[in-house]
């Protein structure tokens, strides 16, 4: 497995409440909805090159 390493970074409160819910809704823990989130934003970017 690949190491994962700590990243903090500042969100909007009502964006955190959204991201909790999800979360809950979902089953998936806020870390995983996060990685995958950052993965999608990368292929967009990528994408456009």
């Amino acid at each position: 497995m690949t190491e994962k390493k700590m990243f903090a970074t500042r969100i909007l409160q009502a964006t955190l409440k959204k991201l909790k819910h999800l979360s809950v809704d979902t089953e998936i823990p806020i870390s995983s909805l996060i990685e995958e989130a950052i993965q999608d934003l990368l292929k967009k970017y990528k994408s456009k090159k």
